[in-house]
């Protein structure tokens, strides 16, 4: 029953994503073979769960990249030999713990599955004969040690991952660009403010605004490459079409965080989008004041969302789109799951090209963003 599960939910698995994401499935690997996991098995001393030997003769792992298929614990799925050498070296991690440290840390019989990549942190498997958690599905945190929590087998594992992909957005699945995204937004928090807020006085004590952005502000390069082909596009499109986006996005912000409901940022964001230069503004001015007045009330709810928001809507009317674009993108990452496919809609959904290397990053030559490291790489890596 239990590789008749791992069987049916790969089943699953692979259509959704051949239909809904087709580049994440295709990092996926060609079966193991039995020989090649039999000698992983010989190496780590342990034995497979009957489980784990039928996931790996249906997939041999993904592929390591960008686009590679990943758990929704945003773990990249391991092959035969990743889960030898990821294995390794966790024991060698832990090669000085004692007993009791190493059953809550990391113990030999267990196994790493799935990567995050950045740290030791991923999915592991519990291989050791004769415990309860045998073939259990845990997950390895490089400060706390291993929680197999997660489910009593790799099969209902897959079972439920199968499961959240066909629940779409409602299980964390997000497409975009044939790829597969694990995206969750926040909940809502409670609402509070009304548009009849009295304004408070020039004299009251407020934090005061940064207002000193300047259109001419240039934006890093590191804040696009995590955006991956929509931080190529926002990089070559004309500054017209970047600052209409970056309107567009400040309103779904604005709308998101409830800061809509005052009349003073509403009247800014329709003076925006009917391409009126707006003067800039000093601490006293009512949309100043607003925003002022916001972030006391947003400290006192404890609403980090709409506090941020209003730090940097100005940035939205005197600093450079793509400062504001990015500000706003970072925080509906926070706020929607389909912020990828609002943002490539709010640009025109123009066509994406492909995810930027260092090469894309050296030879740009766009005034508002500093790529000036990656010129210097480039240049170097060329004699």
């Amino acid at each position: 029953m239990r590789i008749e599960l791992v069987q049916e939910s790969w089943d699953r698995i692979d259509a959704w994503l051949r239909e809904h994401a087709p580049r994440t499935f295709a990092t996926l690997r060609p079966p193991a073979g039995l020989e090649e996991i039999a000698a992983a098995e010989e190496e780590l001393g342990v034995t497979f769960p009957a489980d784990l030997v039928a996931s790996l003769l249906r997939h041999n792992g993904a592929r390591d990249g960008a686009e590679a298929f990943q758990f929704s614990t945003h773990d990249r799925l391991l092959g035969t030999s990743e889960i030898v050498e990821d294995t390794q070296w966790m024991r060698g991690i832990a090669e000085d713990l004692d007993e009791e440290e190493a059953e809550y840390y990391w113990s030999g019989g267990y196994l790493k599955i799935g990567s995050y990549g950045v740290t030791a942190d991923g999915l592991t498997i519990d291989c050791r004969p004769g415990q309860d958690s045998c073939g259990a599905i845990g997950r390895f945190f490089d400060e706390t040690g291993t929680d197999f929590g997660h489910a009593v087998s790799l099969g209902r594992y897959l079972e439920e991952l199968a499961g959240l992909l066909e629940s779409g957005q409602d299980g964390g699945a997000v497409t975009f660009n044939g790829r597969l995204f694990w995206e969750w937004a926040m909940p809502p928090g409670p609402d509070w403010g009304s548009a009849g807020d009295p304004l408070p006085g020039p004299d009251e004590q407020l934090p005061e605004l940064d207002l000193s952005c300047s259109p001419t502000d240039v934006l890093h390069v590191g804040a696009l490459d995590g955006l991956e082909e929509l931080g190529a596009l926002l990089a070559v499109l004309p500054r017209e079409q970047i600052a209409e986006a970056a309107r567009k996005q400040l309103r779904r912000v604005a709308v998101e965080t409830g800061l809509i409901k005052y009349l003073e940022i509403e009247a800014f964001l329709d003076a925006l989008d009917r391409g009126e230069c707006l003067p800039q503004q000093t601490q006293a001015d009512p949309f100043v004041l607003r925003l002022r007045s916001v972030i006391v009330q947003a400290d006192t709810h404890q609403d980090s969302p709409r506090r941020w928001a209003a730090e940097r809507m100005v940035h939205g009317a005197w600093g450079s789109p793509y400062r504001s674009l990015y500000e706003s993108v970072s925080l509906r990452g926070r706020l929607a799951a389909n912020w990828r496919a609002d943002l490539h809609a709010d640009l025109g959904n123009p066509p994406l090209p492909p995810i930027p290397d260092n090469r894309f990053w050296g030879t740009l030559h766009n005034p508002a963003i500093d790529s000036s490291w990656h010129a210097a790489q480039y240049a170097r890596d060329q004699g």
